[in-house]
């Protein structure tokens, strides 16, 4: 498995020297912000995911940290998203192969049961497209048609709730917009749809992930923004922020709450420990504060939002087994924080 070192490094390279001053210098944020008036539609799914929720990853593969049955995931996690599925060689299509191997004998049949007993306990369960390392084009109607197929197969096959976007190397806002309305429908109810960009991908509404999640406005149920591995980046006030610092998580969340996504389509991404990423990692109660600076404008740090999001859906982390090595610290603390608010 090729995720051992997965989001370590590729934003980092990306960026190379395009810094937040270059950033300003093109104009690629948003320098006034504008608050959409429509309210999101309501997707029927809505009730299944709690007003405020906490994303973990779960790692199909061993990289160093604690090997995971899903049993194993703590309760505070009301949505997991498995990762990863992996690209074939249909163009757009993908699969998901359980490693058994890498988990110690975690069987298929075991796998699929807990997913079901996640699910009756009232938990989401979705596959993850992506990583670091996974490619997926989705860049035609074609390939567009593979990708929501292949991934209805997968909901079929393991009983998933939906599919967390996690591409790294780029997407198309056309063709994937058009892939997720086209899986949505197929889903129907209880649909959940997660995706986890870089920084850099949501700086402006202009970005293509950015466009992709305001056009998937009415079946998104989160995103929850990687706050790491990341340079220096713009907040809504045009100001430079630094990434481990309550600001860098306040001020960019700002840009898109005011950007067009509703509060509750808005979480923070972190690592669970300084393990889990190249570089981003901030304490718990650092992501606690953050939220509690969106939603009631307390524990902020310099940047204060101009209003409060009450309804902020909450925060995301990589991942549930870096939380496992780290005795579960993460969810322990953010997770009852999250539930609180």
């Amino acid at each position: 498995m090729t995720h051992s070192h997965r989001r370590r490094g590729r934003l980092g390279t990306f960026l190379g020297g395009f810094t937040a001053a270059a950033l300003a210098a093109t104009g690629l944020f948003l320098t006034t912000a504008g608050s959409a008036d429509a309210a999101p539609t309501a997707h029927s799914a809505a009730a299944a995911v709690p007003a405020h929720a906490v994303t973990g990853y779960w790692q199909n593969f061993d990289n160093g940290a604690a090997v995971q049955k899903l049993s194993d995931v703590p309760a505070d996690y009301d949505i997991i998203a498995v990762a990863f599925a992996d690209a074939t060689t249909t163009p757009g299509a993908v699969d998901f192969t359980l490693d058994s191997a890498g988990l110690g004998g975690y069987t298929e049949d075991a796998f699929k049961a807990d997913i079901k007993a996640k699910q009756a306990a009232g938990k989401s369960v979705v596959i993850s497209v992506g990583g670091q390392n996974g490619t997926v084009s989705i860049n035609d109607a074609a390939s567009a048609a593979n990708f929501s197929d292949s991934l209805y197969a997968l909901m079929q096959e393991y009983g998933f709730d939906g599919v967390d976007i996690d591409l790294e190397n780029g997407l198309n806002s056309t063709y994937m917009s058009q892939a997720l309305e086209s899986l949505a429908a197929k889903a129907g109810s209880g649909f959940v749809l997660t995706m986890a960009p870089q920084t850099i991908d949501m700086q402006s509404t202009s970005a293509e992930y950015f466009k992709t999640a305001l056009a998937v406005k009415d079946i998104l149920t989160v995103v929850n923004m990687q706050y790491y591995n990341s340079g220096s980046m713009l907040g809504c006030d045009g100001k430079v922020y630094s990434q481990g610092s309550v600001d860098f998580l306040t001020a960019l969340a700002c840009i898109q709450l005011e950007g067009g996504l509703d509060p509750s389509q808005v979480g923070i991404g972190v690592p669970a420990s300084s393990s889990a990423a190249g570089s981003g990692y901030v304490a718990p109660s650092v992501v606690n504060d953050a939220l509690d600076c969106l939603a009631k404008g307390t524990n902020c740090g310099s940047f204060k939002p101009s209003k409060t999001y009450p309804g902020i859906r909450g925060a995301m982390t990589w991942s549930t087994n870096w939380d496992a090595t780290a005795g579960n610290a993460w969810s322990s603390a953010v997770g009852g924080h999250v539930h609180g608010l």
